[in-house]
């Protein structure tokens, strides 16, 4: 068994190494000694420190048995798991009152049947007047298919409605919904008045001559009229291009 005077050149090593006299636990892990063994060493270490005892010279204790060291294995790395964040509630299109938590309540969106109410009898008479104003003014029947399908007919009255008032509902939305590009909005915002008062003057233009019994429509306004479809697919496109600036 190795003893104590063998082991103190090495511990006086470590001592040198470290600069102070090492601890139990220093002389153990550097030796490999149990703690009996260790505490003998740094008392001799302390004593030639202090000159009480030569350097050369070194007490040999009795022998004592080592406890065996056990080795100890070192804590499992323990991984913290954040929770998983708590679903949303539905919206259910009303805002229901919860507990005071000091915050805003959240604002859900109403459901738009008003509006549906309001835009009904507006499509009929909308509708009906492009159509009867498109009729005056050389709108008609035609064969989109001629030598295809002979029997496929679609009346031209209707693109009036459809591009009109669809473009004024589209300008509408882009002038009112928030975070669109400014050019975007000022050209929605002119467009859309325009279309709208255009749209109401084509209404009043079929009413006062289906009142007066006119078959047909003078010439300024069926030339307006012809360049309708015309105006409305430039300033869709126009429309569509400044909206995909800020994309």
């Amino acid at each position: 068994m190795t003893t104590t005077d063998a082991l103190l050149p090495d511990a006086r090593a470590v001592a040198a190494r470290l600069g102070k006299v090492p601890g139990r636990n220093e002389l153990k892990a550097e030796l490999g000694i149990g703690s009996t063994r260790a505490d003998r060493l740094r008392a001799a270490l302390r004593a030639i420190e202090s000159g009480s005892l030569p350097a050369a010279e070194a007490p040999e204790p009795a022998p004592a048995a080592e406890a065996p060291v056990a080795s100890v294995p070192e804590p499992a790395p323990v991984s913290v798991t954040e929770p998983a964040p708590e679903p949303e509630p539905e919206a259910t299109g009303d805002t229901e009152p919860g507990p005071d938590t000091g915050a805003a309540p959240v604002q859900r969106p109403r459901r738009p049947w008003a509006l549906i109410l309001l835009a009904l009898p507006a499509f009929v008479a909308v509708w009906s007047g492009w159509v009867g104003l498109g009729s005056m003014t050389g709108f008609g029947v035609v064969h989109p298919l001629p030598g295809i399908a002979d029997g496929f007919t679609v009346d031209t009255a209707i693109t009036l409605p459809i591009g009109v008032e669809t473009y004024a509902a589209y300008a509408l939305s882009v002038w009112l919904s928030p975070g669109q590009p400014a050019r975007a909005r000022s050209f929605a915002r002119a467009s859309a008045i325009g279309a709208l008062v255009l749209g109401a003057a084509g209404q009043v233009a079929y009413h006062l001559l289906e009142a007066a019994g006119a078959v047909a429509a003078p010439w300024p306004v069926t030339m307006a009229v012809a360049c309708l479809p015309v105006a409305v697919l430039g300033a869709g496109a126009a429309l569509a291009h400044l909206v995909r600036e800020a994309e």
